[in-house]
């Protein structure tokens, strides 16, 4: 009986399914058209039919399959699960970022690019059947309770996550503001770690500054959101005025998983002038775009140290990679996520949609980002460092007894040296570990501290290839006498 019951259905489904592929074959009808155009002109055994009709085959062994876990599934399930279920299979196995968006991902989605969403704050993606922390976000709780790039979550509140899909782990992860979750990790292969957060609405501000030393500015992006280039732009404004510019500038990508592409190009074009900044290419002619800089650049001339590491993804890498092919920034830290493709949302009705690979970004000088990443110019790895020079005072030449006064003297023959201020004592400058004596930037942050370090380096050598004979930090060169 059901075996004559099953040609009725398998007609039907065939019908729904063939509906299906078309719905979903839409959005693309035109450049499928114009690619089997082109194949055909390649190859001109082939028809254009030939090169666009449906797998017919295939679309009967879905229909039969579909039809047996109808029917015979232990468990009831509606046709509306089942053909969600078939779209979600689809895209889950052609990419890491591919995928069906319901209408809480759609809507997290579009809330998460105008830098306002609830959660734990932190950028996910499956590894090895673990849930892998791309990111933290800056100043989210996942932040501030020590969520770091590259932990792998193995359970959530006690559930082993292994073999789960990424939504089911981000579902579990949501929850009421206030409320607490314990995430169990595994860092550096080998530490197991129970980290307990409170979750909560997460604001992100996109760009935030500060000076480091008079003269050198640090700015921070911790994602590219559709307000990030008017931020920078405004923070740009303040610190770099036209009647005293900056000596340098550390632009810090660090942990930044990426963003929108067109707050990535607003931030490059703020640093260069003219030429390409990216390109993306794809199948179809609608996916081979081309990014290039405009002749508004606030910061055009100012040293730029731009810092990268392994959460740096996606638009980070867009940045600092064409940075660095127009030889505009120094690119220090360690190499790049190496997440070069991109995504385009396709909007099925009002409440759902599909997130598909389309394209892939190259740099200026044609450089994929994926699965390759960027390398950084200079490698600085995070560290520890104790700064001990503040332990003690060392003795010097001037500490000894009868040590001879300095001579120094300038073109008019008098002493530019001023006399010293009374040293303290050698045991007075030893420095308590309290609350009083905060962490200097070498010990809070090394890779910044290098960075701060190489800019000033560099504006000093600029400076001495216009007068070598320019006031330094530390004195006054003087001229030597001219020879008769």
């Amino acid at each position: 009986m059901q075996r004559k019951m099953f040609p009725r259905m398998l007609a039907a489904s065939t019908v729904l399914s063939l509906l299906l592929a078309l719905t979903l074959a839409a959005p693309y009808a035109r450049a499928e058209q114009a690619e089997a155009t082109q194949s055909a002109a390649e190859d001109p055994t082939k028809t254009q039919a030939q090169l666009t009709e449906l797998p017919l085959e295939e679309l009967r062994t879905f229909v039969e399959v579909f039809d047996h876990i109808r029917t015979v599934y232990v468990n009831p399930i509606t046709d509306s699960e089942l053909l969600e279920n078939a779209i979600i299979g689809m895209l889950h196995e052609l990419d890491p970022h591919s995928s069906f968006l319901n209408q809480d991902d759609f809507e997290e989605l579009k809330v998460g690019t105008q830098g306002e969403f609830g959660g734990l704050g932190i950028e996910i993606d499956l590894e090895d059947g673990y849930i892998r922390v791309i990111t933290p976000i800056d100043d989210t709780p996942a932040a501030k309770a020590g969520i770091e790039a590259g932990d792998l979550i193995i359970k959530i509140d006690g559930k082993p996550v292994k073999g789960m899909k990424l939504h089911e782990g981000i579902d579990m992860m949501r929850g009421e503001i206030g409320t607490d979750i314990i995430l169990t990790i595994i860092r550096n292969q080998t530490e197991n770690i129970d980290i307990t957060i409170t979750r909560g609405v997460i604001e992100i501000q996109s760009v935030r500054s500060e000076i480091l030393d008079p003269g050198y500015a640090y700015i921070r992006i911790a994602q590219f959101q559709a307000h990030t280039t008017r931020d920078l732009l405004a923070t740009l404004d303040k610190l770099n005025p036209a009647d005293n510019p900056l000596k340098g500038i550390v632009l810090d990508l660090r942990n930044n998983p990426g963003g929108l592409l067109s707050a990535a190009v607003g931030v490059v074009d703020a640093f260069i002038s003219e030429g390409m900044i990216v390109y993306t290419s794809g199948r179809v002619e609608s996916a081979k775009k081309e990014f290039s800089a405009t002749k508004d650049t606030p910061a055009a001339d100012t040293p730029l140290v731009v810092l990268i590491n392994g959460g740096s993804a996606s638009a980070s890498e867009i940045v600092s990679g064409s940075l660095q092919d127009h030889q505009r920034a120094v690119v220090m830290g360690t190499r790049s996520f190496g997440k070069g493709s991109v995504q385009t949302i396709l909007p099925l009705g009002p409440e759902k949609a599909v997130k598909l690979t389309t394209a892939l970004y190259y740099t200026p000088a044609g450089r994929s980002i994926q699965a390759q990443g960027i390398e950084p110019d200079i490698k600085v790895e995070r560290a520890n460092v104790k700064n001990i020079d503040k332990e003690f005072i060392p003795y010097r030449e001037e500490d000894l007894n009868r040590h001879l006064e300095n001579q120094d003297t300038n073109d008019r023959g008098t002493n530019t040296q001023s006399k010293p201020a009374e040293k303290p004592s050698r045991l007075s400058n030893r420095s308590p570990k309290t609350e009083k004596n905060p962490k200097t930037l070498v010990e809070r942050d090394f890779q910044l501290y290098e960075a701060l370090n190489l800019l000033k380096g560099i504006h000093i050598l600029s400076a001495l290839k216009k007068d070598p004979y320019i006031a330094t930090p530390s004195q006054q060169l003087p001229k030597p006498e001219k020879i008769q």
